[in-house]
């Protein structure tokens, strides 16, 4: 019999086969000192892309003080226990009823965490007869949802409508053979690889043609699009259209938790039967009352979502005058396709951060096709003009450097952190 672990330590995996000398460097990075557009790493001050604080409310005074203020009362510990159980409040509630009003739905369950949050909610709705039908793009947490699931499932080319049509006539073709079941559509308000929107108005429309239920994670969308910053759906003009509303907390309202909205009956159920949260510890009241304060800004502040828009437009106006590909993006999330192999972006990124002291993100393969790389900006309210000029000095000079073979290497750069 084979020691399991001894088939670990021959592969890491994809990523992991890295570690030695990525581990604090291109992996598992350590940023320090106040949230915000600038940061340092590794002693160094940086102009930071890489944070989802969309509104900037991370370090807000008025959330800080909400924060400490409700940690102070309760501490982390309130309430003990799952919600089902002995956890629940009426500040949970208090939540749970403002959260649905806002995104125009009757109900909504909070949840701890967004990632779990989606894939017990795809578990607790689908039995084995329910087809899923999905986009290609959806997020790992989609996808890992749908191993739970036990049924079959159909994935569609990435917002393309022909071929959701095609699978959706599978589908349809297998549940009348069946003589059983039902189908569930799942896509996102916004992809946060590539930054488009998912195309919810036109995948609701065909409502009219075809029998299925709509889920949309809108983890990107809540809070950035729409005139009152409820998201994808607003934005589109098709909320009604959207069954269950799923978001996270992580991003806009820069937390931790997420919920999902929809008709009551169906809240109702999902709250009775998903798992995730009927056997877990109920969310700390210090994050319910923070995110209540969110919340009340997200409402109230329609300023902050004005600067991130304003940050965004310009940003990616500077990189198209500049010549370069940001795709599709109709979002603040900006990426920025470039050429090149492992080394090579690894090589970019260090002279991006040692000689530019510029912080992104960077997405390689195995993510995407080996000889591609994307940068992904990350604009926020928080970011300042001087911000986004001295980026894109930084990234046509870099840039040029790609071009001209400057970052050929044989080997990643050995910057790991070394204990």
């Amino acid at each position: 019999m084979a020691d399991i672990f001894e088939r670990l330590l021959k592969n890491a995996g994809p990523l992991g086969q890295h570690r030695e000398r990525a581990h604090g460097y291109f992996s598992f990075p350590k940023l320090e000192g106040e949230i915000g557009s600038r940061m340092k790493f590794r002693g160094k001050d940086m102009v930071v892309w890489s944070l989802n604080n969309y509104l900037g409310l991370a370090n807000h005074p008025e959330v800080r003080k909400a924060d400490a203020d409700a940690a102070a009362a309760y501490g982390l510990a309130s309430p003990m226990g799952a919600r089902m159980m002995s956890g629940n409040s009426d500040q949970h509630e208090q939540l749970e009823s403002e959260l649905a009003a806002f995104v125009s739905k009757e109900d909504s369950i909070l949840m701890n965490f967004g990632y779990q949050g989606i894939m017990s909610t795809i578990d607790a709705i689908c039995g084995r007869h329910d087809i899923i039908v999905y986009d290609a793009e959806s997020h790992a947490c989609i996808i890992d949802g749908l191993r739970l699931h036990t049924g079959h499932r159909y994935v569609f080319k990435h917002n393309d409508l022909e071929d959701f049509e095609k699978q959706m006539q599978r589908a349809t073709a297998l549940i009348e053979k069946q003589s059983a079941g039902g189908i569930l559509v799942i896509t996102e308000g916004v992809f946060g690889m590539a930054g488009d929107q998912g195309k919810l108005k036109e995948i609701a429309a065909l409502k009219n043609k075809y029998s299925f239920r709509l889920v949309v994670d809108d983890a990107h969308g809540f809070g950035t699009l729409g005139q009152t910053g409820a998201g994808a759906g607003e934005a589109q003009g098709c909320q009604d259209a959207i069954d269950l509303y799923f978001s996270t907390f992580a991003k806009s309202m820069a937390s931790i938790g997420a919920f999902l909205a929809g008709d009551k009956a169906i809240i109702d159920f999902i709250r009775y039967n998903i798992r995730s949260q009927i056997f877990a510890k109920s969310l700390p009241m210090p994050l319910v009352i923070g995110n209540l304060k969110r919340l009340e800004m997200l409402r109230t502040m329609p300023e902050l979502k004005e600067k991130l828009w304003s940050n965004a437009l310009k940003l990616q106006a500077g990189l198209k005058e500049r010549g370069f590909d940001i795709g599709k993006t109709d979002t603040p999330v900006t990426p920025v396709y470039m050429i090149g192999g492992v080394e090579e972006a690894t090589a970019m990124v260090m002279d991006l951060r040692e000689n530019y002291k510029i912080f992104c993100s960077i997405v390689i393969y195995p993510v995407i096709p080996k000889g591609h790389i994307i940068y992904r900006l990350i604009p926020t309210a928080a970011h300042t003009d001087a911000d986004i000029q001295e980026t894109l000095i930084a990234f046509t000079e870099t840039k040029a450097k790609l071009d001209a073979g400057a970052y050929k290497v044989e080997a990643i750069p050995d910057m790991a952190e070394k204990k």
